[in-house]
């Protein structure tokens, strides 16, 4: 069975940065999207970053595109987000998600919040 565990987040003031990190646990087969969406008090989740394990292509929201980087670890099976510039905007608990795809996919961003294998979830506040 494949578990997903987050660790990294925490408060930090505007501008600044942070990492995500979400190990992978459990045998995988085949190829995966994986990624991250968020949720802040009173709003829908929203998709952040979605990348391939095969080849790494990786998709981005708009609001986040230019401050934040996603990637994957194959050796470690780790996925991990760094969050730069970070705005009071993007506080929210952040999620990491996976789910079992072809090799030729696309893993958009937007359509993370509806991958079905998920993470704990991770605190993120951005505050002065």
């Amino acid at each position: 069975q494949v578990e997903l565990v987050e660790s990294g987040g925490g408060s930090v003031q505007p501008g600044g940065s942070v990492r995500l990190s979400c190990e992978v646990r459990g045998q995988t087969y085949g190829y995966y999207c994986l990624g991250w969406f968020r949720q802040s008090p009173g709003k829908e989740r929203a998709g952040v970053a979605g990348i391939h394990t095969w080849d790494g292509g990786a998709t981005y929201a708009a609001s986040v595109k230019g401050r934040f980087t996603v990637s994957h670890d194959k050796a470690a099976n780790t996925l991990y987000l760094q969050m730069d510039n970070l705005r009071p905007g993007d506080t929210a608990v952040y999620y990491c998600a996976a789910k079992a795809v072809g090799r030729g996919s696309w893993c958009y961003a937007h359509e993370t919040p509806s991958y079905t294998l998920r993470g704990q979830g991770t605190q993120v506040t951005v505050s002065s």
